[in-house]
């Protein structure tokens, strides 16, 4: 089997799962109706994935694929900081409010109390990774001597507490609509403004 053809059978079994679990919840997708959604033989999925616990990494994985790559390519940009950092924010805004994210985090949310390994496993695949990719690359910044960020945990941490934002709760509760793409790129632009201000000092 070719490389590319295992790329194809394992994006299908991914997306087969992000459809079910966003239909069905986490606990209510059975291996049987992921593979009958994707569609392979249960033999071909077990080979791709032994649990559906590795199976719903891979989702959420899958779904930050754009960002992990944006915050990583970073500390190689050589734009300005503040452009890098909207590069990252508008990429981290593009996730947030995508329909499966919002879905994804609603059914995780819902089910974590009863099945509390969901929690860390999704904080493991996703928040912490983007968290721990930002800190790097604030970090880099003072290593570089370009500038002085006083607490780079703190900082990442602020940036994507501000890049949420109130109506980033709203479009969870379903109370508002997702924002257009007007509107996701003025909350960067100002996020961006607000955070060089208050965190990046220059020399």
């Amino acid at each position: 089997m070719t490389l590319e053809l295992v790329n194809i059978k394992r994006q299908s079994i991914v997306e087969g799962a992000t459809r079910m679990f966003l239909q069905y919840g986490f606990n209510a997708s059975s291996m049987d109706k992921i593979a009958q959604a994707a569609p392979v033989s249960k033999a071909t999925l077990y080979k791709y994935f032994d649990s559906k616990d590795a199976l719903l990494a891979a989702v959420i994985e899958n779904l930050c694929l754009n960002l992990f790559q944006t915050v990583d390519d970073a500390s190689t940009e050589t734009e300005s900081i503040e452009n890098t950092l909207k590069k990252i924010a508008s990429a981290f805004v593009d996730l947030i409010f995508s329909d499966d994210a919002l879905g994804m985090y609603r059914l995780i949310i819902a089910e974590c109390r009863d099945f509390p390994k969901l929690g860390q496993l999704v904080y493991d695949s996703a928040p912490k990774v983007v968290n721990t990719q930002l800190i790097t690359y604030l970090d880099s910044l003072n290593v570089r001597n370009e500038v002085t960020i006083l607490d780079a945990n703190f900082a990442a941490d602020a940036f994507i507490s501000l890049l949420k934002g109130e109506f980033h709760f709203q479009c969870l509760l379903g109370i508002r609509a997702i924002p257009p793409s007007e509107e996701k790129k003025s909350h960067v632009e100002q996020v961006v403004k607000l955070f060089m201000q208050g965190f990046i000092y220059a020399h």
